[in-house]
């Protein structure tokens, strides 16, 4: 367990010969999302720095001696995870990267998708902060979930959000962009990471999987940033 975030730059030159990544990450910085925002932020595009800071991620990798054939990508379907992947792309050296659209990365831990919208206007980081409390590891978590709770239990959903980036990651560094709701229940659940509505994970910010050249026996995971800083303090 850690309670921090190690740079990128630092983690892929700590990446063994044999070792590949599967890296999931929040998009770069954003616009800001309005509070009647009636599609909570859907069409919200990157900033010009959220596109600089994708640029500069994809320089780190390719630093790190990762050529554009070792790379992969994939997205959300929403715009700013889209362009945020070719942006990390176009760092790597790749001149029209191929972005695989994933469906599930964005809205991936959402069961109930009305009992979703109500924890949307309700409070989104209070929402999601009260879920992975009520479903933390030192939690007693034995009742059966309710199908009308908007989000799916913590630990399996995670599992199988790991499970999800090993088969479909194929290259020595796979990039998978989403958004913060859906990468902090995975740092919270592997990597004992601990969010708050005033303490919230930053842009450019994930979780990397470190597994052995077979692609699918996981060596560890570490909790990365592309910024100075993997917290937002509000």
């Amino acid at each position: 367990m850690t309670n921090d975030f190690v740079s990128a730059q630092a983690f892929f030159e700590s990446l063994a010969p044999d070792e590949r990544v599967c890296l999931l990450v929040r998009h770069g910085e954003r616009n800001h999302i309005t509070p009647n925002d009636p599609d909570y932020g859907a069409h919200v595009g990157l900033t010009e720095r959220g596109r600089e800071q994708a640029l500069g991620l994809g320089r780190v990798v390719s630093a790190s001696g990762k050529s554009p054939a070792d790379v992969c990508f994939f997205s959300s379907p929403v715009g700013r995870c889209v362009e945020t992947a070719e942006y990390i792309g176009k760092g790597c050296g790749v001149k029209a990267p191929e972005v695989e659209k994933l469906d599930c990365l964005a809205e991936y831990f959402v069961q109930n998708y009305a009992a979703y919208e109500a924890v949307l206007r309700a409070g989104f980081y209070e929402g999601i902060c009260e879920w992975l409390a009520a479903n933390s590891r030192e939690a007693e978590v034995t009742e059966t979930q309710d199908a009308d709770a908007p989000f799916y239990p913590l630990a399996e959903r995670s599992e199988e959000m790991l499970s999800m980036m090993l088969e479909k990651g194929y290259a020595r560094v796979n990039v998978f962009v989403t958004h913060d709701a859906w990468v902090v229940p995975c740092l919270t659940h592997f990597c004992g990471l601990k969010f708050t509505p005033q303490r919230w994970m930053n842009f450019l910010t994930g979780m990397a999987v470190v597994v052995g050249s077979d692609g699918q026996t996981v060596r560890r995971i570490v909790p990365v940033t592309a910024l100075p800083t993997g917290w937002l303090q509000f």
